[in-house]
């Protein structure tokens, strides 16, 4: 499925902000050059050595939903970008230090910052990103968004922040366990990846709307298709094709993590796929034969069926509640097309 026409529509604007942050807030002569390169590095503006690339640097779904949130509350999408780009650092801080716990060595089909530069600078890397998405957020009332705004703003992104790293605790302590219930799992996911898509919205109604409820409404449909789209990643990491992820064929089985398929899997009562599948994964390290025996025990119990449920569990229940919301209908319908691509995409 393509991305909807709202990606391409901000994503000038976007951009932009984004390189005018990182310019600002590291002046020139006033950082180390090497931290100022990891950073456009990240962000795919550079090469290692600091020559400019071409590069997509990802989709910017999440300031995305948050400039749509914010035309959908009624408000100037254009207001909202120190938001939404404060956002989008916030995201990327994240993305460094998972890296970093998970021993990725690879990121958007490149070295991952940590592969280069070490794990100490990577850390550094991650903690600019996080202060520069802070600083970000309160050049709201530069576009005139009132200072009480300003300050709510500022709050609800740092209890995302918050949020996440609680959500990767979580995550960490997952990897030896095989008790992970699904409850667990999806507490897990809702503070990991569901409390961005909620700050994405929420960010966007305020900015929209000021202190109606529309925020509040906004962040719960947001933290919904956050979950969704968690779920659908859970199933592109097992069944997802490579020249579409980038990633090996069961990547996430081969690095034996704890997502929602084979969580599934482990607390089926029957017993002979869980059996098989807490025998491999107390193993140091996965063979072919082994991820072929992981998939057949998913396929046996439905794992991919069940996933999907969930996953449309979550983005019917945004849909209605963004039904009921009384918001804009062209922003609506186009947060509407998002929700259906987070479901059917494929990478």
């Amino acid at each position: 499925m393509d991305l909807p026409a709202a990606f391409g529509r901000y994503r000038g604007a976007l951009d932009g902000k984004l390189r005018s942050l990182l310019s600002s807030g590291l002046p020139a002569g006033g950082h180390p050059e090497e931290l100022h390169r990891m950073l456009r590095y990240h962000m795919g503006w550079e090469d290692d050595a600091g020559r400019p690339v071409r590069s997509d640097g990802g989709k910017a779904l999440r300031p995305t939903l948050c400039l749509l949130a914010c035309e959908a509350a009624g408000g100037d999408w254009r207001r909202a970008l120190p938001a939404a780009a404060g956002l989008e650092l916030v995201h990327n801080f994240s993305l460094v230090h998972d890296d970093i716990q998970d021993r990725d060595p690879e990121r958007r089909h490149r070295p991952t910052v940590w592969r280069v530069w070490g794990e100490a600078q990577a850390i550094n890397a991650g903690d600019a990103l996080l202060t520069l998405g802070r600083l970000a957020v309160l050049e709201l009332g530069v576009e005139g968004v009132p200072a009480e705004q300003v300050i709510e703003a500022a709050r609800v992104l740092d209890h995302c922040a918050l949020e996440i790293v609680e959500g990767q605790a979580l995550d960490l302590s997952f990897e030896e366990r095989l008790d992970v219930t699904e409850d667990a799992y999806l507490e897990m996911i809702e503070k990991k990846t569901g409390a961005l898509f909620d700050c994405a919205l929420r960010l966007g109604g305020l900015v929209g709307a000021g202190d109606s409820s529309a925020p509040d409404v906004l962040g719960g449909i947001g933290r919904s298709l956050g979950v969704a789209f968690q779920v659908r990643d859970d199933m592109l990491g097992v069944w997802g094709a490579e020249n579409r992820t980038g990633k090996r064929p069961a990547a996430d089985i081969r690095s034996r993590k704890k997502s929602l398929p084979v969580v599934y899997a482990l607390a089926r009562p029957d017993g002979a796929a869980a059996g098989e599948l807490a025998r491999i994964y107390t193993q140091a390290r996965l063979s072919d034969a082994d991820v072929s025996i992981v998939l057949g025990a998913l396929e046996s119990v439905g794992a991919r069926e069940y996933c999907r449920e969930v996953a449309e569990e979550r983005r019917e229940r945004a849909l209605t509640e963004l039904a009921g919301a009384g918001l804009d209908e062209g922003p609506a319908a186009e947060l509407r097309q998002v929700a259906e691509f987070i479901l059917e995409r494929d990478y």
